[in-house]
């Protein structure tokens, strides 16, 4: 089973190219979503933990597509902060994701760790402790060093049933490439596009750009069949595999979302005629 979809969904940009133009208060954005995908990644848990309200929410938003399943972003608390964790910490997170588990429309949490956190002793111990902290859920890890690029890891992450998620970004420096890596019962492949020039420029906060930029990338035909090969090879021997489009601006993440799906002879609904006006080569 490999699913496809966007990376968070509640991206003022995308009315009027995905979305209708004009946003009223009976549209739904997930609900809508719904209707093209069978997945998505949940990105505001990165940022904030969810409630159990918005995680029964969510379940119901999604109920019309019985195959729907989300993954959810770690909490950054646990992936880019050093200070210590209790219980406490851990049941706030867990208290919105519990709905999705338990009923069955939740397909891996994601620890996203930046490309600072590097391969040393120090750093396996805090992954070891967050990977047990968690480990009533799927869990899939996510890291960017090239530190991490090696047998040994994988076999560790495999004994322990942990996915390694196969992430597509700019290569440079210590950057781990892309190809396919497979550990554990899912497989998760994670496109942030190929924006070198602004992937490790500074955000807008400290007087740079904005965060999205590094982002705004939409992939080519031909690197989309690049991607569909890669896809293809890790999902050999896993449960599930999740691809996941991170390439969010003016819905880009879904514009190449709906090629990878067709490239892997998946069924797709009829687009929104807007979807065509932006991105033609869609048609």
């Amino acid at each position: 089973m490999i699913r496809v979809g966007p990376a968070g969904w509640n991206y003022p940009d995308w009315y009027g190219v995905f979305y209708p133009e004009k946003k009223d208060k009976s549209f739904k954005e997930l609900d809508f979503l719904a209707d093209f995908f069978d997945m998505a990644e949940i990105n505001s848990t990165f940022y904030r933990p969810a409630n159990a309200f918005m995680g029964r929410s969510w379940v119901m938003k999604t109920a019309k597509n019985p195959d729907f399943k989300f993954t959810a972003k770690l909490w950054s608390r646990f992936t880019h902060e050093r200070r210590d964790f209790g219980t406490d910490e851990v049941r706030l997170f867990t208290a919105g994701i519990d709905p999705l588990f338990q009923a069955g429309k939740l397909g891996a949490v994601l620890c996203q760790f930046p490309w600072s956190f590097r391969n040393d002793e120090p750093n396996r111990k805090w992954l070891d402790r967050v990977l047990d902290a968690f480990g009533a859920y799927p869990l899939v890890v996510e890291v960017r060093h090239s530190g991490w690029d090696r047998p040994e890891i994988e076999e560790w992450l495999n004994r322990r049933g942990v996915g390694l998620a196969a992430i597509d970004q700019p290569v440079i420096g210590q950057s781990i490439p892309f190809k396919p890596v497979r550990t554990g019962a899912i497989g998760y492949v994670r496109m942030h596009g190929r924006n070198a020039a602004a992937w490790f420029a500074r955000p807008s906060g400290s007087g740079g750009q904005n965060p999205s930029a590094r982002y705004d990338y939409l992939y080519t035909e031909a690197e989309v069949v690049q991607i569909t090969a890669t896809v293809k090879a890790v999902a050999k021997g896993t449960k599930e595999t999740y691809v996941v489009q991170n390439n969010h601006p003016r819905g880009q993440a879904v514009a190449n979302a709906i090629q990878v799906r067709r490239s892997l002879g998946q069924a797709i609904r009829d687009l929104p005629e807007s979807m065509f006006l932006q991105y033609p080569f869609l048609r």
